[in-house]
């Protein structure tokens, strides 16, 4: 009768778990994403198929899997699960868990999957604690993180543990994600339909957060048996985003956030900013457009613009969402608020519509290569005037081909640090040309 209790109670705390953890996956083939990590000789796989205790960074952005991943390999091996959260534990907790791991593999042969969440908030003690385990092998140790761990994880604990990258979860993996939740009997056993345009929504809110999609979803279920796009509005608590990635309002917003930019105002660019974010948008494809704006439409005005964007695009790609948004709002400021000129993005298309129409004329002698044999009897390089022997650099010479030499292309403003390139240039192009 105990057996049977124990069994009921069991089964009855299994009913009030979140969705997400009544959803996670009991074995690999259950995992939806992370298909360059599952199939057939993967280190995942190997570690499952084997009895040898191996240490594994699991390294990407929150909700596509790491906890999950961890879980199924302990199932799957039948292996102890322990689980500590780097936020909250510290080196006693460590050394606890490593001591009971060693006594339960010394009395019973079992080992241990010891996972450690969030493991770059650990510090350097606190991380050297893991060594002697790592290094005896004593357990398999997961470590999950959000950061690049080659700036994180102290080199020795790195060195010893196979290092395994996640993919954001694609959007088709989320729908695949939230179905099996609506049908599954570990879910919402059918008792609940989900309107397909609400699965959409729920798909876009996610954001590529698994955990978080199956949570909205749990909340909407609560509030209707029918879950539409407003029951999903009601259940996060705010207003979707209606925004159609595909549709209209992808461009709709993107052409916005750029216009706002370019008007200045800071303020009405940031709203686009985060209703793309919001809505799930590619960050890439945000700092894409960023990086575009701080030469199209800022340019020379002020060039440290595009420095900034860059900057952002690359901080987007090292940390990913959510805290990339913080490195997209910063560029977003600054091209906003920088000094604005179109004479770049003028001047390199009227000269593609020159070459485009034929205008190409012939390179003058002077500025062809003469490094391979026989060019100098060709004329290749005779008569090339090196610019550095002159007094400042300058030298009046022929550049363009003759049939280009009044063509004008880069016509500087006088916004911002333009107005000092506007007048060298000035200066450089009337002594060149003899003006």
């Amino acid at each position: 009768m105990e057996s049977l209790f124990d069994s009921a109670a069991e089964e009855a705390h299994r009913g009030q778990e979140p969705l997400a953890v009544r959803m996670r996956p009991r074995s690999l083939e259950e995992v939806i994403g992370q298909r360059h990590l599952l199939g057939p000789g993967t280190p995942l796989r190997r570690l499952v198929e084997s009895d040898a205790p191996m240490s594994l960074f699991l390294w990407g952005p929150p909700g596509i899997g790491k906890t999950t991943l961890a879980y199924v390999v302990a199932g799957a091996t039948k292996r102890r699960f322990v689980e500590i959260s780097a936020v909250s534990a510290g080196v006693k907790d460590v050394r606890a868990a490593i001591d009971q791991a060693r006594r339960e593999l010394g009395m019973t042969g079992r080992q241990t999957v010891l996972f450690v969440d969030e493991v770059h908030r650990f510090n350097k003690a606190q991380q050297d604690a893991l060594l002697p385990a790592v290094e005896n092998r004593w357990v398999t140790f997961i470590g999950a993180t959000t950061e690049n761990p080659f700036f994180s994880v102290i080199s020795p604990l790195l060195s010893r543990s196979l290092l395994l990258t996640l993919e954001p979860l694609a959007e088709d993996d989320i729908r695949a994600v939230l179905e099996r939740a609506v049908a599954d009997p570990r879910g919402l056993g059918g008792r609940v339909t989900l309107h397909p345009d609400a699965l959409d929504q729920l798909v876009r809110l996610a954001g590529g957060d698994a955990r978080r999609s199956l949570t909205y979803l749990e909340a909407a279920a609560m509030l209707a048996d029918t879950v539409t796009v407003e029951v999903v509005e009601k259940a996060v608590d705010k207003a979707a985003v209606r925004y159609d990635r595909q549709g209209d309002q992808h461009y709709d917003v993107a052409s916005a956030f750029i216009k706002s930019m370019r008007g200045s105002d800071a303020d009405a660019a940031l709203h686009y900013l985060a209703r793309m974010v919001e809505a799930g948008e590619d960050p890439r494809f945000i700092a894409r457009r960023i990086v575009i704006f701080a030469s199209e439409d800022v340019g020379m005005a002020d060039p440290t613009c595009l420095q900034v964007a860059v900057a952002a695009a690359q901080a987007v790609e090292f940390i990913g969402l959510p805290e990339g948004r913080i490195n997209l709002a910063q560029a977003v400021i600054h091209c906003a608020l920088a000094p604005k000129s179109n004479a770049v993005v003028k001047a390199i298309g009227a000269a593609c519509d020159d070459v485009r129409g034929g205008m190409v004329g012939r390179i003058p002698d002077h500025l062809r290569d003469a490094h391979y044999p026989g060019a100098g009897k060709l004329g290749h390089g005779r008569g090339y005037k090196y610019p550095h022997d002159f007094e400042h650099g300058l030298v009046r010479q022929d550049y363009a081909p003759r049939e280009l030499r009044e063509r004008r292309y880069y016509e500087p403003t006088t916004h911002g640090a333009e107005a000092r390139f506007a007048e060298r240039w000035a200066k450089i192009r009337s002594f060149l040309r003899g003006g």
